[in-house]
């Protein structure tokens, strides 16, 4: 038993049943009722129509239980190290107690307070060493002029 498609609505048509209709250029349409073949020759568009197949598949009616649910990926976190401090040193870090990291930040203080201490007595040594006091001699008096007399 051969079953054909409906033309227009995508419906099986079996054998001995509905319409059979033959266009000009020999090309034959089947329909499964009157309805169909009426609507197919006001050239209704079976896509605009809800209750065919066309219609069902364009907008995904029906095949929840056929389609597996879309899976999504997953993003995967990768650890790099970054400039100035590898994934070892980053690893030694995180697994600090506060006690360690508190103790450190103090010395660094203590460390930076006294370099800055060393470099301001180094700064304050080399004092500028008094200049001879000598005639004092004008502008006009360097430039030949004759000069305050």
């Amino acid at each position: 038993m051969k079953v054909e498609i409906d033309a227009f609505s995508g419906f099986r048509v079996y054998p001995s049943k509905g319409k059979l209709f033959v266009r000009g250029d020999s090309k034959v349409f089947r329909f499964s009722s009157s309805k169909n073949s009426s609507l197919f020759l006001q050239r209704k568009n079976p896509r605009k129509i809800a209750w065919t197949q066309v219609y069902r598949r364009m907008h995904k009616k029906g095949i929840t239980e056929e389609v597996a649910k879309k899976r999504s990926r997953r993003t995967v976190k990768h650890q790099r190290g970054i400039v100035g401090a590898d994934l070892a040193t980053i690893a030694a870090r995180r697994n600090q107690t506060a006690a360690v990291r508190n103790q450190q930040r103090i010395s660094a203080i203590a460390k930076a307070k006294t370099e800055k201490k060393e470099k301001e007595s180094k700064k304050a040594k080399p004092a500028r060493a008094p200049v001879a006091s000598g005639p004092r001699v004008s502008k006009q008096q360097m430039k030949g002029g004759k000069g305050g007399r």
